[in-house]
């Protein structure tokens, strides 16, 4: 009795402290690509509900019907053949769920990865993400201007943010627009987003990459155009413009505020895409490489003639 009291005091200090917690994140939606990942985790509780409310009344019905009897200490229950029916009913059930719930995921994964459904003739607003640790450089090329630890967008246009890493792979998630994806060092990845109502939105790291992963968050605020428009031109009228010095600075300090610049570190610090890509961001040892691996051809086949007449030479010297 002990027990099952402390148990039950235990689970009511649970609930009550549950009662006080923040809505999820991930179930309150500020764009269309969240609310498509919303639907789906939404649909997969109620499933995953029915499943074990299911259970839980099969438990009760067969603990009271096929309890232990006051029957003699050596009966022996008849033998029962299987009911090949029974057996494909309960192999078919979870089949028909696992089914279910893979063709659902499917298709939210693939509607995420594009641009959303009634923006696709827009044209998106770019904005580059870049991880150092531990901190989040915002470039808006067509802007000309840099944001630290903090990005502004506008509403109602879709924005095409295109990540990657100058350190370990980190994760970029903004949960109240969509899902997750992958930043490194040599190559960019891209998510698609929309916000469709204005607010102040949290947006982190999700990957674990180092001690200071852990605070790698930014504030994600969506805006009417006009106020983006208005914003943009204060950061260009009241900013310094971001050196190649001061980006490297930045860089080589763990932590940082928030911060603003005219310009981008792109000018002199490109994204890995294009000629760009790939080891070392396009330096020069690939192209090193590239020149060692087409050297001539002939000199190489003269210098194989004059090993092979040297060592036949030796040869026939000791024969």
């Amino acid at each position: 009795m002990k027990r099952k009291g402390l148990l039950l005091a235990l689970m009511s200090t649970l609930l009550l402290l549950l009662t006080g917690c923040e809505p999820l994140l991930v179930l309150n939606p500020k764009g269309p690509q969240a609310q498509t990942q919303a639907n789906t985790i939404i649909f997969s509780i109620i499933v995953m509900a029915f499943v074990l409310l299911v259970v839980y009344v099969l438990f009760v019905v067969f603990l009271s019907k096929y309890r232990a009897s006051k029957l003699p200490d050596d009966y022996e229950p008849p033998y029962e053949k299987g009911n090949k029916w029974l057996e494909i009913i309960w192999i078919a059930i979870p089949v028909l769920i696992v089914a279910v719930l893979s063709v659902v995921t499917v298709k939210t994964t693939n509607a995420v990865e594009k641009v959303p459904v009634g923006y696709e003739n827009q044209k998106p607003l770019v904005i580059y993400a870049a991880s150092s640790n531990w901190k989040w450089h915002f470039s808006y090329p067509e802007e000309n201007i840099e944001t630290v630890n903090y990005v502004n967008i506008p509403t109602n246009r879709p924005v095409e943010f295109r990540m990657y890493s100058y350190g370990p792979i980190t994760s970029f998630w903004i949960p109240q627009l969509g899902g997750q994806k992958y930043a490194m060092s040599d190559m960019v990845t891209k998510l698609h987003f929309v916000a469709e109502h204005e607010a102040s939105m949290m947006g982190r790291n999700s990957n674990f990459s180092g001690e200071g992963y852990a605070h790698m968050e930014f504030e994600v605020l969506s805006m009417s155009p006009k106020k983006f428009d208005e914003w943009v031109n204060d950061v260009k009228a009241n900013e310094s413009e971001i050196t190649e010095a001061e980006f490297d600075k930045l860089l080589a300090t763990p932590h940082v505020g928030r911060k603003s610049y005219t310009g981008t570190h792109l000018t002199f610090s490109p994204a890995p895409e294009g000629e760009h890509a790939g080891h070392n961001h396009g330096s020069d040892s690939t192209s090193d490489d590239m020149d060692h691996s087409n050297m001539d051809h002939g000199d190489m086949d003269h210098e194989d003639m004059d090993q092979s007449e040297h060592s036949e030479s030796e040869h026939s010297n000791h024969e």
